[in-house]
């Protein structure tokens, strides 16, 4: 098939289905957790004005661009209820900016959802508004990357971790509540943890670490995000990791690694709006093929009615005279 009607089949699903997106975009802002995280992407049109930025960067003598240069998917995974709902949007803006702009039709009764991400600044956004929880997992990673240059020093803090990593794990095969799992953490595995940020404080303030040494500077960020990264203490629902979100993103990693690129932004865009719609087929147990083509067939139906056609919702709407 050339690549040209391909195109114009994609760009028709997609325009039936944008009505879905903004449905469910304005689902996922009322969700009560939300995990938030980006992977490069690649634009041709976006890579073109680099070229130009750089060049008048250049013409200008600085030795770097003012503009941002940089392209990212953002992949944002809200849970509203029982459902997981998850947004892609590709382009300049990164995941803080995105989550900004998705609180815009969060409604203002609403209790500040957990927001979990890596402890990068650009998943910030107005702090006041969420809970914000960071990777535990990333934590560990950041001692068991330099475990081969301190071994001993490190073992104490991945030992540790791992009995929290396993308590949880124990916690959800016991399908335990959110409140008896917090009754848990606390009883069993939070005097561990007390004890290692003792261990990590006394690092620093008897000078056994060099402070700008690898492991003087994992000893410093996991101090400096210690609330964060241990909310599952004091938040009865607070995840350790982000690892929804890493595994939701691998849809667009293995688009970028199969498609190289997007040609303009408008199919990135296109891209981002069909992923969108797939991947909550998953966590619904739906057919995703059959939800686009129902939303074709009735596309008068879905334009009226967004909402009758969201994964979990279609089903019923076609089948209905």
């Amino acid at each position: 098939m050339p690549d040209a009607t391909q195109w114009d089949q994609i760009e028709q699903v997609g325009d039936c289905c944008s009505r879905v997106f903004a449905h469910l975009a304005c689902l996922a802002a009322q969700g009560e957790l939300i995990h938030q995280d980006d992977t490069s992407v690649r634009i041709v049109t976006l890579s073109k004005e680099n070229q130009q930025i750089r060049a008048q960067a250049a013409a200008q003598g600085c030795s770097r661009a003012k503009e941002r240069t940089g392209m990212c998917t953002t992949a944002l995974v809200s849970r509203v209820g029982e459902r997981s709902i998850c947004l892609y949007d590709c382009g300049r803006s990164h995941a803080g900016e995105n989550l900004a702009a998705l609180f815009a039709h969060r409604e203002a009764d609403q209790a500040p959802p957990i927001v979990m991400s890596d402890a990068l600044s650009r998943n910030e956004v107005d702090e006041a508004m969420v809970i914000r929880c960071h990777c535990l997992a990333h934590g560990r990673r950041q001692c068991s990357d330099i475990a081969e240059g301190f071994p001993s020093e490190c073992q104490v803090v991945l030992d540790a971790l791992k009995q929290v990593f396993d308590h949880d794990e124990e916690a959800h095969d016991q399908q335990m509540r959110p409140p008896a799992r917090l009754a848990y953490h606390q009883a069993y595995r939070q005097p561990l943890l007390d004890e290692r940020k003792d261990w990590l404080a006394k690092q620093g303030e008897d000078r056994l670490v060099e402070p700008n040494s690898s492991l003087g500077q994992a000893i410093a960020s996991m101090q400096k995000h210690w609330r964060t990264l241990t909310r599952f203490f004091s938040i009865p629902d607070a995840p350790l990791d982000n690892n929804v979100v890493e595994r939701a993103l691998k849809l667009f990693i293995r688009q970028r690694k199969n498609a190289l690129c997007y040609k303009t932004e408008y199919s990135a865009y296109l891209a981002s709006v069909l992923t969108s719609l797939i991947a909550p087929c998953v966590y619904a147990g739906v057919n995703a093929v059959e939800s686009l083509v129902a939303r074709q067939e009735h596309r008068a139906e879905v334009f009226a009615d967004p909402a009758a056609w969201l994964p979990w919702t279609y089903a019923a709407s076609r089948a209905s005279p």
